[in-house]
């Protein structure tokens, strides 16, 4: 039976509001998610929630000073500036406050001379604003030049536009920012070492995560669904390291200008920018891995499925990796020696299922090699660049040296 077509819109609606229903499920879990990360503890989350504080405290004593103390004429510029000057670091606090007071200087005294010089507001607005925003694209200005027209926007349509209004104007902005940057600068002031922390936690332990769960697959069976997830997960990797790259820019640039850093417990040092180069380099083979894993397990591709043995010595591989993986996680956590110890077991183990997988290279016809000869060079460029991270060396025999590599 034909569909009509106000059913078909009905059917069409209900799929719509679903998919709506979904996504706000979806968003109401990862705000609880996010809310009881920020109530347990320290984190990203409650970094964002301290700032947050603060600059609605920076906002609300911005306008007591102006608004309700001085009274003054324009007190919004007061708590309107200081809420955006709450930034993520001291520096760029710093920085925005010249930015901001420029720009808002800038967009008062157009809009200004505009008035004055014209007598009507709508001519003033057709005349002024296409300049204001053009400056307000100035790269210099960043995220800040939206306000240039937007402040002359303000006061065009307030009408106030003498000389004392527009001193009072730009005193009331310099208010905000100073207190905006003052209340950023002396109350907890912001450092990121925590985001770098997180995102070099994250590396190994999504690493150790995808690897465990790709050697269980392999041991229980898998198909192109779960391959085709592997790949995807491995592909997710990169953004992590991208995260690591950011989070170390935003701690350096956390400590200029910053006062109060010496005061704020930092705990261990931090690893070297060499740590996330070796991760960079670890990621790529991995990637790889998990793509021509995939392959071999797609109708479309020419490679074929690997026999089941050589399955189990590239299970046994990947989920020693794992535990390589792992056990720099752990590292991370301050576990030392101890950590070290169960990586170079770990890596000794991988090597040696390694080698157990080469060997299944001369036992297989011409097809089955292709697609085994691609696992085991991406597996051993993954095991090369796993050892040594950090310094690390591994146990006597665990890798073999450059003139064993190679060899059946």
């Amino acid at each position: 039976m034909a569909v009509s077509e106000s059913e078909h819109r009905s059917y069409g609606g209900g799929a719509a509001l679903g998919r709506m229903g979904q996504w706000l499920r979806w968003e109401a879990a990862a705000i609880g998610r996010s809310a009881r990360r920020a109530a347990a503890g320290p984190g990203p989350e409650r970094d964002v929630l301290t700032q947050s504080l603060k600059a609605a405290g920076a906002a609300a004593a911005a306008w007591a000073l102006t608004g309700w103390w001085w009274n003054a004429p324009m007190a919004l510029m007061a708590p309107w500036t200081a809420v955006v000057l709450v930034q993520s670091t001291v520096y760029r606090s710093l920085r925005s406050g010249v930015q901001q007071l420029v720009v808002i200087a800038l967009g008062t005294v157009l809009a200004a001379g505009a008035a004055n010089l014209t007598g009507d507001t709508m001519t003033a607005m057709v005349l002024v604003l296409p300049v204001a925003v053009l400056i307000g694209n100035y790269a210099r200005f960043g995220e800040h030049g939206l306000y240039a027209p937007t402040t002359a926007v303000f006061v065009l349509a307030y009408g106030s536009y003498s000389g004392v209004d527009i001193l009072h104007r730009l005193f009331e902005s310099a208010v905000g920012a100073v207190i905006g940057i003052a209340v950023n600068a002396l109350i907890l002031p912001p450092v990121h070492l925590r985001s770098v922390r997180d995102s070099l936690r994250r590396l190994p332990e999504e690493c150790a995560d995808l690897l465990h769960a790709v050697a269980d697959g392999l041991r229980e069976g898998y198909g192109r669904q779960e391959a085709d997830g592997w790949h995807d997960r491995a592909r997710r990797i990169p953004a992590v390291l991208a995260d690591l790259r950011d989070a170390r820019l935003w701690t350096r640039e956390s400590y200029r200008l910053n006062p109060g850093h010496r005061l704020r417990r930092t705990g261990a040092a931090l690893p070297s920018a060499e740590w996330d180069q070796a991760w960079e380099r670890i990621a790529d083979p991995l990637v790889a891995l998990m793509r021509t894993l995939a392959s071999t397990v797609s109708e479309e591709s020419p490679l074929r499925r690997l026999p089941d043995a050589a399955v189990g010595h590239l299970a046994d591989l990947l989920g020693a990796a794992g535990d390589v993986c792992a056990a720099d996680r752990a590292f991370l956590g301050g576990r030392g020696r101890g950590a070290r110890q169960e990586r170079a077991r770990a890596l000794e183990s991988a090597w040696s299922a390694h080698g157990r997988l080469k060997r299944q290279l001369v036992e297989q016809d011409s097809e089955t090699a292709t697609s085994l000869g691609g696992l085991v060079a991406q597996s051993q460029q993954l095991l090369h660049e796993l050892a040594p991270v950090e310094g690390e060396q591994p146990a006597q025999g665990g890798r073999p040296s450059r003139g064993d590599r190679g060899s059946g």
